[in-house]
Order: C-alpha cells, then sequence, then structure tokens
C-alpha cells in the first residue's frame, strides 16, 4: 500500500492545470450566463416594478369612482328622501357629513325632490373660488344650501355650521332660486335603481372640475347626488409617477384626458358651445398617443416601444371599470433608462466585479495549487484521529495523487463517525416523549457498545442530596420502564455506579456478587462483567442522569468505540434536560390550568364540578370518535399534540368565569345586588304604614271617632300588606310577568313617601357621582315608592363596548348599559330573575374566555386552544354566541366539547339552584336541541351509541338519576 501512494504524481501539478482550467472555462460560461439572466431578471423586474404601479394608480382611480357610486347609492336609501321641510332635512346633517369626512374625494352631497326643493351640505377647505362666492364666517367646516318652495315660491337660504355642527349664522338669499330638475345629474329620475355619472363639468361653487354620482331616491320622488373633484384623480396618478418623466393620462372612452402628469386639463368650449374636456388626440402627449395605438396584448403586461425619436419606453395600458358599466383608461409610460437606470448600473458593476474576482481567482488558484501540497500530510494526519470512531463503511477513491489517496482513506472513517452520530442524535432529538426517549438512548448506546443488559437512572434532588432513579432498563431486548421506585442511588453511597460517578471512572469490572446486589432489575451473572458508567450531563455540568451498561469482559470497548459512546451520551444528556425540562413546564402549566379552573368551580356553588367534569366527557367522546373505523368520524385522529390541545382547551373552557361578579351569577331575587333591596322597599312600607298610624292618631287628638278611624287604619294597613305581598311575589321571578301584574306594580310605584335624611351622605364615591347627575332636592321630599333613577344606570366603558368590526367576529348585542338596577324595571322583568344587562353579563363569560385565551402565546400545535375552548356555546344552526358560528365553521373537538358541557349541565347535583336531571331527562331534552339544530347529530348519536352517557352516569351521577333510557328513536 505504501509503495502505491509513493509511485503517484503528486498533487500540485495536477491542481495547477485543473484549476486553471476550470477558472477560466466558469469565467467564460459563468460571464455569458450572468449576463444573460441579469439583462432577463432586470426587465421582469422593472415590468413587474412598472406593472404594481400602474395596478396601484387604478386601484385607487376605481376607488374613488367606488366610493361615489356607493354614497350614492346609500343616499338614496337615506330618510333623507321622505324629508319635507328643511328642519326634517337637517336631521340627516350627522350623516352627511360624516359620510363626507370619511370620502375626502366627495366635497358634497346633495337631493333634488320632484317638487324643485333642493337640500346640499357641502365641506369648506378655504377654496378661494368658495370664499369669494359665500363669505363664510370663521370657523365654518360645513356649509347647506337649501331651496324651499313650503309656500308657493322659491326660499332659498345657506346655513354655516363649524366643526361641531353649531350653526354660526343662517341667510335667506331670495336670489337664489337654484332648480335641482334642469341639472343634468336629475337625469337619474328618468332611470330607476341606475347610477348616473356625469361628464366633467366646473362646480360653480367652488370653481373646480369634477364629475357628479347620482341615483333616484328609493321613494321615487327625487335624485340624490354626490360631487367629486377630480383634483383628487390627479393627486393619486401624480403620487404614482415611479420616475420624474413618467407619463400618465387618464381617458375615457371617447378618449378625452380625465386627468394626467401635468394636472387636471382645462375644459374646453367645443362647436356645439359645450364646455368639455380635450380629447387625448389634442393633447400634447405624443408618446401616450404612440401607447394608445399599440395592439392590447395580455391584460396587465408591459409593452416596451420606441418613440419617433427612437428613445425606448415602457408602456401600460390598464382598463378601469366603473359602477355604471362604463370604462375608463389609464395609460403609463416610463422612458427605459429612467425605469432601469439603477439597476442596469448595478449589473455593470457586477459584471466588472465578477471579471476582477475570476481573474484574481486564476492567478490565486496557480499559487495556491503548489502551496497545497506542503499541507495536505499534516490535514490528513488530523483527519485520520476521526477514524476512532471505527465505522464499516469506507470512502473508496480511485485517484492518482498521493495526496488525496490519504485524505479519502481519512475522510471515509470521518464520514461514517459523523453518519451514525448524527442519525443517533437526530434520533433522540425528534423524539418528544420522555419516556419513550430514555428507552431510545438505553436501546441505542446499548447496541453500539454491544451490552448485555443496563439501567438508564434521571437525577433528582431530594433532603438536599443528589439520587439517581431507575426509570428504564433492558437485558438482551429492548428497553421497558422500571417499576417507579425500584432502584433509587445515592451519591453519597458505595453503589457502583455512584462510586464510578464520584470517581469518574467510566470502565469498572464489577463481580457478580456486587452486580446483583447494585442491580437488582437486571438477573443475576455467574462471573464478573465490565461495567460502563457514563454520565449525563446538561450543559452547565449538572449531573441529571447515569447510564449503566454491563458488558462482557471479552467485548471491552476500544478507546475509539469509547469516544464514540461518550459523545452519544453527552447528546443524550442535552436530550434528556431538554425534555425534563420541557415536562416540568407542562406539569406546571397543567397545574396552573387545574387551579385556575378549580377556582371557578370553588368560587360559585352555581357551577360545582362543572370544569373538572367537562374536559373527562369531552375526552370521553374524543376517543370513541377516534375507534370509528366507518361512517363520520372514520379519518378522525388526534396526534399527541392535538390531545394535548382539546385537554388544555376543555380545562380552560369556563376561564373567562373568573370576570363575572359572583353576585350576578347567584342572583337568586330581581332586587339583588349585593345584597336584596326588597329590604329597603319593606322599610318604605313600614314608614308608610307608620304614617297612616301617625294620621290616625292625630285625627282621634282631633276629636274624630276612635272606632272609624281606627277600622280605617286597618283598611289602609292590610292594603299596603297586600301591596308589599305582591311585589315580594314579583321579587322572587318564579311567575311570568303579564301585562296586568307590571300596571298593578306601576300603580303601587306611584305611591310617595316622604325622606327627611340626605341620600348623598355616607355613600361611596361612584354612587354619589351618579347621583350627581340630577340636582339634590331640598328636604324633606316626597318620592315614589318605586323608580327607575338616573343613579340606578351603571354606564358601559368604551372599553367594554364591541363593535360590528371587533378583531374577535364576535356577533353579540351589547346591551347600551352596564348594569340597569331600576326598581321598576327589574321587577318588572318577564322570566326569571336577570335584567338583560345582568344576562349580558353571564353570557359574557364566553367572550372573556376567547380575548384571555388568545392574549397568550400558546405554541405552535396550540394555536387552536381559543377556538376549541370558545365555541361550546355555538350551535349548529348559527344562532349560538358569541360568533354565531356554524357547524362546518367548527372544529369536532368545539362540537365535542358543547355536548359535553350540556350534558353536564343538565345532570350536575351540585347546583345549588336546580336539581340533576335524570339521565333519560337529558337525553330527551338533547334530543330537542338536536332537532332544534343546536347540537351536532352525529356526534350525539355517537355519544349513545358507544354508550357514553352510560359510562359517565356510573363516574358521576347519582345512583337515583341513572334511569333506562331507550335510545333506538334517537338513533334512527
Amino acid at each position: 500500500m505504501q509503495n502505491d501512494i509513493t509511485n503517484r504524481i503528486p498533487f500540485y501539478i495536477h491542481i495547477s492545470y485543473l484549476f486553471v482550467a476550470l477558472l477560466v472555462g466558469f469565467a467564460l460560461l459563468s460571464g455569458w450566463n450572468q449576463y444573460r439572466s441579469s439583462s432577463l431578471i432586470l426587465k421582469t423586474a422593472a415590468d413587474q416594478q412598472f406593472g404594481l404601479a400602474a395596478k396601484s394608480t387604478a386601484e385607487e382611480v376605481e376607488q374613488i369612482y367606488q366610493s361615489g357610486a356607493r354614497t350614492a347609492q346609500l343616499l338614496s336609501e337615506q330618510r333623507l328622501m321622505n324629508a319635507t321641510t328643511l328642519d326634517e332635512r337637517l336631521d340627516s346633517l350627522k350623516y352627511l357629513t360624516t359620510s363626507l369626512s370619511y370620502n375626502p374625494a366627495v366635497i358634497a352631497h346633495y337631493i333634488g325632490y320632484e317638487t324643485g326643493d333642493f337640500f346640499l351640505v357641502r365641506i369648506y377647505r378655504g377654496h378661494p373660488a368658495m370664499t369669494k362666492r359665500f363669505n363664510p364666517p370663521k370657523n365654518t367646516l360645513w356649509i347647506v344650501q337649501s331651496v324651499s318652495h313650503s309656500t308657493g315660491q322659491a326660499i332659498g337660504e345657506y346655513l354655516f355650521y363649524d366643526q361641531a355642527l353649531k350653526l354660526i349664522e343662517r341667510r335667506v338669499d331670495p336670489k337664489y332660486d337654484f332648480d335641482p330638475r334642469t341639472r343634468d345629474w336629475y337625469k337619474a329620475k328618468s332611470t330607476p335603481g341606475q347610477l348616473l355619472i356625469t361628464d366633467p363639468y366646473y362646480f360653480s361653487a367652488s370653481g373646480l372640475v369634477g364629475i357628479s354620482f347620482s341615483q333616484q331616491t328609493a321613494n321615487q320622488k327625487g335624485v340624490v347626488g354626490s360631487d367629486v373633484r377630480l383634483e383628487r384623480i390627479n393627486d393619486f396618478l401624480l403620487r404614482h409617477r415611479i420616475t420624474p418623466d413618467t407619463r400618465l393620462a387618464l381617458i375615457d372612452s371617447e378618449q378625452r384626458v380625465i386627468s394626467s402628469h401635468k394636472g387636471t386639463p382645462d375644459l374646453i368650449k367645443e362647436a356645439d358651445g359645450q364646455l368639455r374636456l380635450p380629447k387625448l388626440v389634442s393633447f400634447d402627449a405624443p408618446v401616450l398617443k404612440k401607447l394608445l395605438g399599440l395592439p392590447q396584448g395580455k391584460a396587465g403586461n408591459a409593452s416596451t416601444f420606441a418613440t419617433d425619436s427612437g428613445e425606448d419606453w415602457e408602456g401600460l395600458t390598464t382598463q378601469i371599470n366603473l359602477p355604471n358599466g362604463k370604462k375608463l383608461t389609464l395609460l403609463m409610460a416610463t422612458p427605459h433608462q429612467e425605469l432601469l437606470s439603477a439597476a442596469i448600473a448595478e449589473r455593470n458593476q457586477s459584471i466588472w466585479v465578477a471579471a476582477l474576482l475570476i481573474a484574481f481567482g486564476v492567478v490565486l488558484a496557480i499559487w495556491m495549487a503548489h502551496k497545497a501540497s506542503k499541507p495536505i500530510n499534516a490535514l490528513t494526519e488530523e483527519v485520520q484521529k476521526i477514524e476512532q470512531f471505527q465505522f464499516d463503511e469506507a470512502v473508496d477513491v480511485n485517484t492518482n495523487i498521493t495526496e488525496i489517496a490519504r485524505l479519502a482513506h481519512g475522510l471515509g472513517g470521518m464520514k461514517q463517525t459523523i453518519s451514525r452520530f448524527m442519525s443517533l442524535s437526530q434520533a433522540l432529538a425528534a423524539e418528544k416523549n420522555f419516556s419513550r426517549l430514555q428507552a431510545k438512548i438505553l436501546d441505542e448506546l446499548g447496541a453500539v457498545s454491544q451490552a448485555n443488559g443496563g439501567v438508564i437512572y434521571i437525577a433528582h434532588n431530594q433532603q438536599g442530596t443528589i439520587e439517581l432513579e431507575s426509570t428504564q432498563f433492558f437485558w438482551h431486548g429492548p428497553a421497558q420502564a422500571a417499576h417507579p421506585g425500584a432502584e433509587n442511588i445515592n451519591m453519597a453511597s458505595n453503589h457502583t455506579v455512584a462510586t464510578a460517578l464520584r470517581a469518574q471512572e467510566i470502565l469498572k469490572t464489577v463481580s457478580a456478587a456486587e452486580f446483583s446486589r447494585d442491580f437488582p432489575l437486571l438477573p443475576p451473572i455467574e462471573r464478573s462483567l465490565t461495567q460502563l458508567t457514563l454520565p449525563l450531563s446538561n450543559r452547565d455540568g449538572v449531573l441529571v442522569g447515569a447510564l449503566a451498561l454491563a458488558i462482557d469482559e471479552s467485548k471491552k470497548p476500544s478507546a475509539d468505540l469509547l469516544a464514540f459512546v461518550q459523545t452519544i451520551a453527552a447528546t443524550a444528556a442535552v436530550a434528556v434536560d431538554t425534555q425534563r425540562l420541557v415536562n416540568e413546564q407542562k406539569v406546571l402549566l397543567e397545574a396552573f390550568i387545574q387551579l385556575i379552573a378549580g377556582a371557578i368551580d370553588a368560587k360559585s356553588l352555581y357551577t360545582g364540578g362543572h370544569c373538572q367534569r367537562v374536559p373527562e366527557l369531552t375526552k370521553m367522546l374524543a376517543r370513541a370518535a377516534e375507534k370509528q373505523t366507518e361512517g363520520q368520524f372514520a379519518d378522525f385522529k388526534l396526534n399527541e399534540d392535538q390531545w394535548e390541545e382539546l385537554h388544555i382547551a376543555a380545562w380552560l373552557h369556563d376561564c373567562g368565569k373568573v370576570t363575572t361578579p359572583e353576585y350576578v351569577v347567584d342572583k337568586a331575587t330581581k332586587l339583588e345586588t349585593l345584597y336584596d333591596r326588597i329590604h329597603e322597599v319593606r322599610m318604605r312600607f313600614e314608614v308608610l304604614k307608620r304614617d297612616a298610624e301617625v294620621r290616625c292618631w292625630q285625627a282621634i287628638a282631633a276629636g274624630g271617632k276612635t272606632d272609624e278611624l281606627q277600622a280605617q287604619l286597618a283598611s289602609e294597613w292590610a292594603e299596603l300588606d297586600a301591596e308589599f305581598a305582591f311585589i315580594a311575589t314579583c321579587n322572587e321571578g318564579g311567575e311570568f310577568m303579564a301585562p296586568d301584574k307590571i300596571e298593578r306594580l306601576k300603580q303601587i310605584a306611584a305611591r310617595t313617601w316622604q325622606r327627611t335624611l340626605s341620600d348623598r351622605i355616607g355613600i361611596a364615591h361612584e354612587e354619589k357621582e351618579r347621583k350627581q347627575r340630577t340636582p339634590e332636592s331640598d328636604l324633606p321630599v316626597s318620592e315614589l315608592l318605586l323608580a327607575d333613577k338616573p343613579e340606578h344606570i351603571l354606564l358601559r366603558a368604551e372599553r367594554d363596548k364591541l363593535g360590528d368590526d371587533n378583531p374577535w367576529g364576535f356577533k353579540v348585542k351589547v346591551p347600551e348599559h352596564m348594569y340597569n338596577r331600576g326598581e321598576l324595571y327589574n321587577l318588572g322583568v318577564a322570566r326569571g330573575t336577570l335584567s338583560e344587562e345582568e344576562r349580558y353579563k353571564i353570557n359574557e363569560h364566553i367572550i372573556q374566555t376567547i380575548v384571555m385565551l388568545e392574549k397568550l402565546p400558546f405554541p405552535r400545535h396550540l394555536q387552536r386552544v381559543p377556538e376549541i375552548a370558545g365555541g361550546h356555546h355555538e350551535k349548529m344552526d348559527g344562532s349560538g354566541y358569541p360568533k354565531r358560528l356554524k357547524r362546518d365553521e367548527m372544529s369536532p373537538a368545539a362540537r365535542m366539547m358543547a355536548i359535553a358541557d350540556i350534558f353536564e349541565a343538565l345532570t350536575a347535583v351540585d347546583r345549588p339552584y336546580k336539581k340533576g336531571k335524570t339521565l333519560s331527562e337529558a337525553i330527551k331534552i338533547m334530543g330537542f336541541m338536536v332537532k332544534d339544530q343546536h347540537i351536532d347529530v352525529d356526534l350525539f348519536r355517537l355519544f349513545l351509541q358507544e354508550g357514553l352517557h352510560l359510562e359517565y352516569a356510573q363516574r358521576f351521577m347519582k345512583p337515583e338519576q341513572i334511569d333506562e333510557v331507550d335510545i333506538s328513536s334517537y338513533l334512527a
């Protein structure tokens, strides 16, 4: 072998001419390819930039027209169409000014009536023509123009408003007799339901050129319209001028120029005396005329053309669809030199740099080829050290170069070693289950070292000492789990593993007696073995575990194998430490989850153990669905991550209840808040009774007949007692409040009683602020027996309001007030004890659940936790809350939780406000819910078919609740 190596050609001779040939060939090929590719890339990039600019401009112009069209269509449905007087029309002023504020391109909204009446609202931005025309007072933002024929003659008026819509000045102008029926935009009256867009014309009031959008009103008694100024379109064109010399023009179907890079063109007077926009043919834009005459290619594609002077231009023609079916054409052209100037310069520079680098590389390659042969022998010796790993597969390279032959021999060993190391490392890193990870570590290291058996230990702190606990072991077979506590090692003991770790003794001979004493998990041996002890330390050098392998004396590992095993053990230690940390975090998360759920259940007796039972039933349904091999759930499978996701979502499905006030959840009577206000009402009746008694004795003292007055007193007391009994019954909320009961309640409330003490002292500052909404009356004051007072209203804060565009997609009706504690209002609740505001507060818990969970930074595999947890109040027909999701919009897990939530709530026996339903009663109710499309029919049938109702009943329901259920009718 040594003779073969010495007879071969030196390496630097081969590398010299090979590098030179390769570099020269590469230079020629790469130069040509780079020039060709860069030219194509630059052209494509320029076309894309050009196309995006044209598309963006077209979209913004189209948006202006769409905005004007939508505004006119909305105005045609507005109540303004039914207004007959100026005052009635001014009721829509807020709506019109808001619309103008959100549409900068629109400068005026107006309506012309078939009677000749006219009403217009325009925004005033200090334009000179408008200032001259109207001479508005200071702080004017809105100008209203009105023509009314209510008196038989035209009455013209101007009204000037500031930003807050406060009237500044009102002018009557007898000369202002504008008749809208003569205007072009009023022609929309003859085309019901169609949008009319006028040709551009001068707005007499502002002196601007613009277009009008108009449409007949829904009641067909007039025409509404909006004015859009062309200056806004010109602003968009100029903003998307991608180079200083870019030519732009927006033309209509008659090739009239609406706007261009030169600004909005002036109207010209044509032969018929009409003012119109100039046509492109008469416009000073030869490049755009050339572009318009080109054959139209694929929509959105740029065209390259040359002008008469030979200059190359890039042009694009884009069609813009208008709401009335017509089209505009956007012409955009940019000279190549400007469009590609930066790119061309960069390409040329790149070519020069590449050429210089290649030239330098050729020279350097020739020099390096000679130098490379000198260190190659040293490099080969270093690579041969990797051969200590000793893999079977070798690198076979047929070469005549001495140095490369040696290097190939070394690389062969390195490749095998790294290949196996990477394979084992990847296998360990990919395992997520801690128990399986330990088994894999034991199996792999046992196979590499050819061990007969072994044990893996995991370290934990106990009473100030480090102990190792056996978790997995094997003997001539795959690893298996050890019984908890099967073998614990105190690091201070004389156990062979402990002594080996303390002495850092990797290989140690162990006698048969020592082996039987220290390794009770493994079978006894007859002769001594070699114990391979590998510490598993984390990144900080802290012991996280240990590995003990039993190897025959005849198979004692070599130095290279021992090095490989130690390297794998170090990688395994990191994997063990990482998985242990992950497990500890999961245990901590689980503890927090159960802590929150337990706190919710403990918060109110009305929820009982709901948060702990719903997860159990949800997972029972999921396991049953996984077992199905046919039908709707044949493909339903959950991996380990999805099970974790379902588990967390189920436990946290009611976490929003932590925000629900306990007194609302526990409200047993209509007047109850933090206490039952029926006691206040009772005291008022007591005052009335005392007042009646006082009046009686005063009359007797004045000489009245005692018997008659006492009889009268008894009658009045009886009436008061009956009225209070009626109010007390209403307060209990057990009966429906029919209209006659509401009326009687109002009659009783009309009684008055006299208060001689201030009700604004000795109270909390929040209640005092609510009372200050009304001025304090002089004492003594007569008050109604029952009343709905302003201080009973608790306002809803802005943060508690939900708009239709809320980021969570909630579709719920939010009451105007946070709470309404009005006495008549609450006593008049038709059913139950909860007012609309209180019922919303209870239902709000699911909203809070979703909001809270979406704020949590769940890892990627738990991203659906909020959706699953927040969907258990949705219904299959889309009538649920809070998002009104339908069946197809809900995941199977969310639909499972809905069934679990309902069944648990129906059968729960730990609620103080109701008795738990029997099994048959609960199934019957859920059967009705299936018919009403409230719960998933397929999951309900699975629930019954798999006997989950019986399994749950045996675990969580009382024996007296478990009765016979005929499920055949529900499965039909």
